[in-house]
């Protein structure tokens, strides 16, 4: 197969597709893989690691478009990606569907067979490829967090550990999943006093269990949450629903009863964010205030930390682009049921529900379309 790597153009995304380690395997395998010129660049890869791993280095996106069966990205295509794109081309990268119809609309018109990242599974009932980046981004959401506290940047000037005499900041943590877990522990390691919630009382149980000592846990219902929220300085927002999207937890209305200067982290921006307030940010201009709220909704909060991202989302994609190219992506869906379920758009058809459901469109069973 030949394989394709182009050059992230979000704003602010230093993130790559490929790890140089990546395209070496692909190529191990038989596979021909071109990489657009100074695409890991911003991770810190050269075009001279690609070529020593014996990966073809082009100039231009278009020429990588035009060339290649399968795509691998780390962001969603960007509109102008979009146009490149064809049929029968295997896209292969986050997409996150759910928020935006645009993009959706326009991969269903191109007629490429996309499979995201963000909804492949495994056998215990997790996001593989998810999970790395939650890791970054639940790792980062207390540092953010603690910068956009500090009073030059419109926050409380609260520290998040204290010092003697002086209480640590109040930290909440909406979800206990991977993004939420990392951010508690981490917060907690600063000193603060840190509360998750969630509506799962076995994810409570375990946390308890592993953390108790570290962190508090409480039930996530409307009532609780929002008296949790009123005395924190910081909030976390961690809640996943896979493919779907991010459910509003904090209203508009309820912005008044916070804390002056608290600041809310909102690390599901990319399925809409689970603030009614969130809208996505950059990391050139992270922060704005609403009714005196600092709100901080990066929506690629990893790409902060490009390297780290890179290697750690390389490592978790490159059985399943292997196993893609390997076997073709009708083959390999079908030997694994949980990289199907990555199967979001092919062939002008929506495949994944909670997609269709968030955006009032037709989707057929992915079991069906990959049968077509």
């Amino acid at each position: 197969m030949i394989i394709g790597c182009p050059k992230e153009i979000k704003p602010q995304e230093f993130r790559v597709g490929l790890t140089p380690n990546a395209a070496r395997e692909a190529v191990s395998h038989g596979h021909r893989v071109l990489i657009e010129t100074n695409a890991g660049a911003g991770a810190g890869f050269e075009d001279a690691d690609y070529t020593a791993a014996g990966a073809e280095v082009l100039q231009t996106a278009a020429e990588i478009f035009a060339t290649t069966e399968m795509i691998v990205k780390v962001k969603e295509p960007q509109a102008g990606e979009r146009k490149m794109l064809r049929a029968g081309q295997v896209l292969f990268t986050y997409l996150h569907l759910a928020p935006d119809p645009d993009q959706t609309h326009d991969l269903i018109a191109s007629g490429a067979t996309c499979i995201a990242y963000e909804t492949v599974t495994d056998d215990q009932g997790g996001l593989p490829l998810l999970a790395p980046m939650s890791e970054v981004a639940g790792r980062l959401a207390p540092q953010v967090g603690a910068w956009t506290l500090q009073k030059a940047n419109g926050g409380r000037g609260v520290l998040m550990g204290g010092v003697p005499g002086v209480g640590p900041a109040r930290v909440v943590v909406i979800g206990g999943g991977v993004v939420g877990t990392h951010a508690a522990k981490i917060a907690a390691g600063m000193g603060a006093d840190v509360t998750v919630l969630d509506r799962s009382l076995a994810r409570l149980r375990y946390l308890d269990d592993v953390f108790g000592g570290r962190f508090k846990t409480s039930y996530a219902s409307a009532g609780n949450t929002l008296e949790l929220a009123q005395a924190a300085d910081l909030i976390i927002g961690a809640v996943l629903i896979p493919g779907a999207a991010a459910p509003k937890l904090i209203s508009r209305a309820q912005l008044s009863t916070l804390k002056p200067g608290a600041a809310l982290v909102d690390v599901a921006i990319d399925q809409g964010g689970c603030f009614e307030t969130s809208k996505a940010t950059t990391h050139s201009d992270p922060i704005y205030d609403v009714d005196g709220i600092m709100h901080y909704c990066v929506a690629n909060m990893p790409g902060a930390v490009a390297r780290t991202s890179t290697i750690a989302l390389g490592n978790a994609t490159m059985p399943f682009m292997l196993a893609l190219a390997d076997k073709g992506w009708r083959q390999a869906c079908l030997d694994d049921p949980h990289l199907l379920n990555g199967l979001n758009v092919h062939a002008g058809q929506l495949t994944y529900y909670a997609v269709g459901k968030a955006l009032g469109l037709d989707v057929i069973s992915p079991t069906v379309a990959i049968r077509q």
